[in-house]
C-alpha cells in the first residue's frame, strides 16, 4: 500500500479564501491546529491563566482530538519569553532505551530500525515530563490553576467522543499495511475496520483515564507512579527496547536558547538535538544573501539554496546535545553566515547529494497572555500515529521518534542507550526591534525550518498581515510526506513565471497540484504589538485549527 517510488502522495484541502482575515485580541490569543485545542486555551486564559497554563491545555487537547500528528506518547520542545525579556527553552524528548542497541537491532536481522511496531518504539516518550517542566516555569510567573482545570477539556473530550478531524480523514499513513497491524491501533482508532470519515464520533476512553490519573496523581506519575508502571509493563509485553527504570530515570530539561540576530529582529528557537540551528541558519544566510524582492524567483532560489546549506551542516552537527562535537552557536556568527551566503551562486540551483532527515508529522501551537508572557510549542509522535503501538492499560500510542537513530555505530546520530535522537521538531520566536513579540512555528519534518523561514520573511521583514504570511503559497525543498524524491515542491498559486525561472536556474519543480497543501505544513503566528499589548494570531487554513483569545 505504498505509493510508486518517486511519488508524492500530496494531500490537498479545499480552496480558501483568496483574503484571509487576521483574528485580533485586545489582551490575549492562542493558536493551534484543531479548534478545540484553541478553545482549551482560551478558556484557560478567560480563568486567569497565564500562556504557559494555557499551553499545557492544549498541549493535552490536541492529544486526544489530533492523535495522527501528535499524542503524550511522543516528545515536545518548548520555547517561553517572560515580558521582561529572558528566554526559556524545555528540552522534553526523551532518550533510547536501556535495550535499544545496534546488536540487538542487527541480530533481529535489521538493517535498520524499522518505522513500526515495538522495534519502533525506541525512545521514552519526553512530551509529559516538559509539561512538569512547564507547569513549574507557569507557577514561578504567577500560574496558579489546578492540573484538574488544565486537563479537563482533554479528558471531557477523551471520555465523551469527538468528530474525527478532517485532516486526519485525508490522510493515508505511510506503511498503512504495517500501521494497522499493530497492537491496540485497529480497536483504538478505526471505525469497523476501516478508517473513520471526518465527522465520525470516536471516544478514547482508555486515554481519558490516564489523562484523569495524570490529573489526580500529577504528571510525574506518567514516569514513576501508577501511570508509568503500566507503561512499562505494556512495552515488555510488546517487545520494546524501554524499561521501567528508563521511565523512571527521565526527567526534561531546561536549556539556554539558541539565537540569531538579524537587522531588525532577534530569532530564537531550540538547541540540539533540535534542527532549530538550521531553521536560524537559513534566515541568517538569506539576509546575507542582501536585498531581495519577496516573492520573485531570486527569493525563492535563496530560500532554496540557503536550506541546502543550512542542511548540510545540520547533518553534520546536530545530535544528542550531550554528545555535541561543535558548538551550535558557532554556526551562526555573522561571519560564518557570511560564508555560507557568498558559497551560493544566485543564478544556478547547486547539487545537493546529501541524505534527507526524514518527514514527520507534528502539532505546533502558540499562546501569547496579557502580561506579554509567549509561548511557542511543538508537541509529535514523529509519522501519523508514531510506532502504531498503542498500550492498552493506557492508551498511549508510542512514538517511533527513534527511527531517525543509525545503526552504523559511525554516524553522526547512531543508536546508543540513553542517546537523544535527532529531532526535526523546532519551535521559534522573535523579538523585532519595535518591540513586536513573535511566536510562531510550522509541523512538516524537513519543511519546518523552511515554512518558518517563508512565514517570518513575509510578515516581518516584507509586512505581510499575519493571516497573509500564513495563508501565502509555499515551496518544499526535498523529502515530504510520502515522498522521496530531493525536488522543489509547490502549490499552484506559485506564478507560473516564477516557476519557469527557477527551472531555468536548475531546479527540479515539483508541482503538487493543489492551492492549499497539508504537506507543505500546518503553521501558525501570534503576535503581540507593544504599547496597547493588541494580539494578532492566526493558524493555517491548511490545517483545522484557528485561533482564539480574550
Amino acid at each position: 500500500m505504498k505509493p510508486p517510488s518517486g511519488a508524492t502522495r500530496a494531500i490537498v484541502t479545499p480552496s480558501k479564501s483568496d483574503m484571509p482575515e487576521t483574528p485580533v485580541f485586545a489582551r490575549a490569543a492562542c493558536a493551534a491546529p484543531h479548534h478545540l485545542a484553541a478553545e482549551s486555551g482560551r478558556a484557560v486564559l478567560a480563568e486567569g491563566g497565564n500562556a504557559v497554563e494555557a499551553m499545557l491545555a492544549m498541549a493535552a487537547t490536541i492529544a486526544v482530538v489530533y492523535p495522527h500528528m501528535n499524542g503524550i506518547g511522543g516528545d515536545g520542545f518548548w520555547l517561553v519569553r517572560e515580558p521582561g525579556g529572558r528566554v526559556h527553552t524545555i528540552e522534553a524528548c526523551g532518550p533510547a532505551g536501556a535495550l535499544a542497541t545496534i546488536r540487538r537491532y542487527r541480530d533481529k536481522g535489521y538493517d535498520s530500525i524499522p518505522d513500526r511496531g515495538p522495534d519502533a518504539a525506541v525512545t521514552v516518550a519526553g512530551a509529559v515530563g516538559g509539561w512538569a517542566l512547564a507547569r513549574e516555569l507557569a507557577g514561578s510567573l504567577g500560574g496558579r490553576l489546578p492540573l484538574s482545570l488544565l486537563l479537563g477539556e482533554a479528558i471531557r473530550h477523551a471520555r465523551e467522543g469527538v468528530a474525527v478531524s478532517a485532516s486526519e480523514a485525508r490522510y493515508a499513513p505511510k506503511e498503512l499495511d504495517t500501521l494497522y497491524d499493530q497492537p491496540g491501533f485497529a480497536a483504538t482508532f478505526l471505525i469497523d475496520g476501516k478508517p473513520p470519515q471526518a465527522g465520525a464520533i470516536r471516544a478514547l476512553p482508555a486515554l481519558a483515564a490516564t489523562l484523569e490519573q495524570l490529573a489526580h496523581a500529577g504528571l510525574d506519575d506518567f514516569y514513576r507512579g501508577d501511570v508509568g508502571r503500566e507503561i512499562a509493563a505494556d512495552l515488555e509485553r510488546a517487545g520494546s527496547p524501554v524499561t521501567r527504570a528508563d521511565l523512571d530515570g527521565y526527567r526534561a530539561l531546561a536549556r539556554a536558547p539558541l539565537a540569531v540576530r538579524l537587522a531588525k529582529a532577534t530569532v530564537y528557537n531550540c538547541q540540539p538535538p533540535s534542527q532549530g540551528l538550521a531553521a536560524l541558519m537559513i534566515l541568517g544566510i538569506v539576509e546575507k544573501l542582501g536585498s531581495i524582492p519577496p516573492e520573485t524567483p531570486a527569493w525563492c532560489h535563496a530560500l532554496i539554496e540557503a536550506t541546502k546549506r543550512a542542511f548540510r551542516v545540520r547533518d553534520a552537527v546536530v545530535t544528542d546535545f550531550d554528545r555535541l562535537r561543535h558548538d551550535p552557536a558557532a554556526f551562526l556568527t555573522p561571519e560564518r553566515l557570511a560564508r555560507e551566503a557568498a558559497a551560493i551562486a544566485m543564478d544556478r540551483a547547486a547539487a545537493y547529494p546529501l541524505r534527507a532527515s526524514g518527514d514527520g508529522d507534528t502539532v505546533w501551537m502558540g499562546a501569547i497572555d496579557g502580561s506579554g508572557l509567549s509561548v511557542s510549542y511543538i508537541q509529535s509522535v514523529y509519522w501519523e500515529f508514531g510506532s502504531g503501538l498503542v498500550l492498552p492499560a493506557t492508551g498511549i500510542v508510542w512514538q517511533n521518534r527513534g527511527t531517525s537513530f543509525s545503526l552504523d555505530p559511525k554516524a553522526t546520530n547512531p543508536l546508543e542507550p540513553g542517546r537523544k535522537p535527532f529531532h526535526t521538531l523546532n519551535p521559534a520566536l522573535a523579538v523585532l526591534d519595535d518591540g513586536r513579540v513573535v511566536s510562531y512555528g510550522s509541523m512538516g519534518g524537513d519543511g519546518q525550518p523552511q515554512f518558518q523561514a517563508q512565514v517570518f520573511t513575509r510578515y516581518a521583514l516584507y509586512g505581510m498581515g499575519v493571516a497573509d504570511a500564513v495563508d501565502a503559497p509555499r515551496l518544499l525543498f526535498g523529502r515530504t510526506w510520502g515522498a522521496e524524491s530531493m525536488t522543489v515542491k509547490v502549490e499552484d498559486r506559485f506564478d507560473p513565471s516564477c516557476i519557469a525561472a527557477l527551472r531555468r536556474f536548475g531546479h527540479e519543480i515539483e508541482e503538487l497540484g493543489g492551492s492549499y497543501v497539508d504537506s507543505l505544513g500546518h503553521a501558525g503566528l501570534l503576535v503581540r504589538h507593544p504599547g496597547n499589548g493588541r494580539v494578532e494570531a492566526t493558524h493555517d487554513p491548511r490545517s483545522d485549527g484557528g485561533a482564539a483569545g480574550i
